[in-house]
């Protein structure tokens, strides 16, 4: 697969807490229109560097750029036009329909009292379209299922419309057929939208089989693996930091 320039850039960064480094320093490109799966052992720092990357953790030190602009620079209106972040955890909004939380995904772009325009129907109605949420649209979140449920979060962050998205964890909860469909998906959309999507996971063989790049975060170092070209070296790495055979 031909590479783009990278939209995702850590430059010199080193994360941790008092007495204890999580990363050594790194410089790192994470490509543009492709799927990257973040593994490592629980505690290595993996939601430390989602959440530095998403803004929400400032105890780092180094750059973070996205389209070229330094993150924590940016007002919390610009980081939410530069990436969209997706949590584990299961939303709770009673009462509103998926189309409705699709629709907080165009808030950066709304007037001061989140009015849609047409265009903004057009975005949020085909980003339902690209996870094949269509025909749920008019349905409660509360009535669907947990994989129903995260497709219509990962439409909202599409119809954020930004360069980056980041997912923690994003299968979990989910039975294993669903976590494939779901990472092939994401995958999928990565690769036709031209976006950098981020995902952490703790399912190494999903990461392998599905992510077009895998970054390993073991012994404080942020290593860049490629499945696609090089599966063997990348299952070796992996085997070699978590110390099983795959």
């Amino acid at each position: 697969m031909e590479e783009k320039e990278s939209i995702l850039q850590l430059k010199g960064f080193t994360a941790g807490y008092t007495g204890r480094t999580l990363i050594d320093p790194v410089d790192l490109d994470f490509p543009s229109s492709r799927l990257t799966a973040l593994i490592g052992r629980n505690g290595t720092g993996k939601s430390t560097l989602l959440r530095a990357i998403a803004g929400l953790n400032e105890k780092y030190s180094g750059e973070i750029l996205i389209s070229g602009k330094e993150i924590s620079a940016q007002t919390s209106e610009e980081k939410s036009r530069l990436l969209a972040f997706v949590n584990t955890e299961r939303p709770r909004i009673a009462d509103m329909t998926c189309r409705d939380v699709v629709g907080i995904g165009r808030a950066p772009y709304t007037d001061w009292i989140g009015r849609l325009t047409e265009n903004d129907d057009k975005i949020v109605g085909l980003a339902l379209d690209q996870v094949g949420m269509s025909g749920y649209a008019d349905r409660r979140l509360a009535t669907l299922s947990d994989g129903e449920c995260q497709r219509v979060m990962i439409a909202r962050a599409l119809a954020q419309d930004t360069p980056v998205v980041l997912l923690d964890e994003p299968t979990s909860f989910l039975d294993m057929p669903s976590r494939y469909e779901l990472v092939a998906l994401l995958r999928n959309l990565a690769r036709e939208s031209g976006k950098t999507i981020l995902f952490s996971t703790h399912e190494l063989d999903i990461a392998l089989q599905r992510s077009d790049r895998i970054v390993l975060l073991a012994d404080c170092r942020l290593r860049m693996l490629d499945p696609v070209v090089d599966p063997e070296a990348a299952a070796a790495e992996i085997e070699d930091a978590f110390g099983m055979s795959l």
